[in-house]
């Protein structure tokens, strides 16, 4: 009997060993794979505009003068290490806005306060629009699977020959970033 305790002691020993062994090296790879982790590169922001860059940087867009709004969609992809980033959130905005019922003019807000410019073309008092204001680009979208994310630009007639600066921003949660931009488009 004491022969078979010695058996079942080795055994007991030899499957502790392993078990001790397979959760060192368990340990050591997940170690080692949070190393991986801290050495994250931060996310870049590849903008397509779709529109023509000139010299200086700027952005031409020709409006379509048959209707009201000139629909324009700007694409971008945000990547990592090479890969497209799915689900990032993005936050547009412009300093241009229009109010629904008045084709007259547009606001301008003046950077840097809450101040909005009322640009017209003649004296005539307008009064009869209900005063809805209308930003020229959506406010919010988010990156696909492939990281490509997109808003529209709809400018309106009146913005012909003006110059708008489109903001974006978005939130990296990985590396706890805030990124933002900005670009110029003006309305041939």
């Amino acid at each position: 009997m004491s022969i078979n305790l010695d058996k079942n002691l080795i055994i007991v020993k030899t499957i502790k060993r392993v078990v001790i062994t397979l959760i060192t090296l368990i340990g050591f790879s997940l170690f080692v794979g949070c190393e991986d982790v801290n050495e994250i590169d931060p996310i870049e922001f590849e903008l397509n505009s779709g529109l023509v860059e000139d010299a200086n940087g700027y952005y031409h867009m020709t409006l379509d003068t048959t209707k009201w709004q000139t629909l324009h969609r700007i694409e971008g992809r945000v990547v990592r290490n090479g890969e497209g980033v799915n689900i990032i959130k993005f936050g547009w905005i412009s300093n241009h806005y229009w109010f629904i019922g008045d084709t007259l003019g547009y606001v301008i807000e003046n950077t840097g306060s809450d101040e909005l410019w009322y640009i017209g073309y003649d004296t005539t008092y307008i009064t009869w629009f209900s005063g809805h204001e209308v930003p020229i680009v959506n406010g919010a979208s988010y990156s696909d699977y492939d990281g490509y994310v997109n808003t529209m630009m709809a400018p309106v007639q009146s913005m012909k020959g003006d110059t708008a600066t489109i903001y974006y921003a978005y939130y990296d949660n990985w590396m706890y970033e805030d990124t933002y931009g900005e670009f110029h488009v003006i309305f041939d």
